[in-house]
């Protein structure tokens, strides 16, 4: 009887084969709860770091603008007759007035010098004297660097008894001015499509974490759950994926930057801190918004649809 009764019961401390399988039920649950949550804060990242990309376009187009509308300098012809005495009031002039941003003195023998140094000859030599004048290279402020703001500017300057002539490239401002315009436009819309494509593909993301909680919901509301105590603890669950993702996208952004900045000579002077925060916020704060909007619009979904909707979807 005890040897029989001893090879009938299980051996003890031996896991029954039940407990096993659940326990493997369990960890097979928790491995694809942690796949799902992982997928969705990538995918959430991804379509993050694109949006960031563009901002980041945005305002370093304006940035580069403005660097490159103070770099273009207009020269401002001098007399021939001028003393060293007046050249240094014309220049104290230029410096007062609200446009002007910096100025250069360029005497009639550096202009002849840097002529030399670009043609390999120098013109001296075949034409008897020096053909340059001396003259003030300016630079504009930003703000001033339109062609309604120059037109204005030129016949200021050109009523000064010592100025003999203003010159400067007006179809390169011009040129400027409208293709920063066009790019405005053209990132303005890139930003507003992929906003709408970002809130559809989080909202499917998110959907798709739900769809498994369907029947669970229908319960809830049939004790009596009201939509806001439903929608609570997948509004929590995926803020918090949305600020990982939005932390992740941030991290992308640094990265990308960090290599733009080893591959385009002079990229850290269009770097602006100011900037960069901007940017960072607003990926932060997209993160967490269109998670919020994304989940509540798909619980929403599950909690008007009818019972026996959901066995087809």
């Amino acid at each position: 009887m005890r040897a029989n009764w001893g090879q009938s019961c299980p051996e003890q401390g031996k896991p029954r084969k039940d407990e096993v399988q659940m326990a493997k039920n369990k960890r097979q649950k928790g491995l694809s709860f942690f796949n799902s949550r992982v997928t969705s804060i990538i995918s959430i990242a991804l379509v993050l770091f694109l949006l960031g990309l563009v901002f980041l376009m945005a305002l370093l187009g304006n940035h580069l603008s403005d660097y490159v509308k103070e770099n273009m300098t207009f020269s401002v012809m001098l007399k021939d007759n001028l003393s060293n005495a007046d050249i240094k009031r014309v220049q104290e002039n230029l410096k007062a007035l609200p446009f002007i941003r910096s100025t250069q003195y360029i005497s009639k023998e550096q202009a002849a010098k840097e002529m030399k140094e670009e043609l390999g000859e120098d013109p001296e030599q075949f034409l008897g004297f020096n053909p340059f004048s001396a003259s003030i290279e300016a630079k504009l402020h930003p703000k001033y660097a339109n062609a309604d703001s120059l037109q204005v500017i030129e016949r200021q300057l050109r009523s000064y008894t010592s100025v003999s002539d203003v010159l400067y490239r007006k179809d390169m401002m011009q040129m400027v001015n409208d293709n920063m315009t066009r790019a405005g436009i053209i990132l303005l819309v890139l930003a507003m499509m992929l906003t709408a494509i970002s809130f559809v593909l989080i909202s499917n993301t998110i959907r798709l974490l739900i769809y498994s909680k369907r029947f669970l919901i229908h319960t809830m509301q049939l004790v009596g759950a009201t939509a806001g105590f439903i929608r609570r603890p997948f509004i929590r669950y995926n803020l918090i994926s949305g600020i990982v993702a939005s932390i992740v996208a941030i991290f992308m952004l640094i990265g990308t930057l960090y290599y733009l900045q080893g591959q385009i000579a002079n990229f850290t002077d269009l770097l602006d801190t100011g900037v960069l925060l901007m940017v960072f916020g607003a990926v932060f704060l997209l993160g967490i918004l269109l998670s919020v909007a994304a989940t509540a619009f798909a619980v929403n979904r599950f909690l008007r649809m009818e019972v026996d909707k959901m066995y087809y979807i």
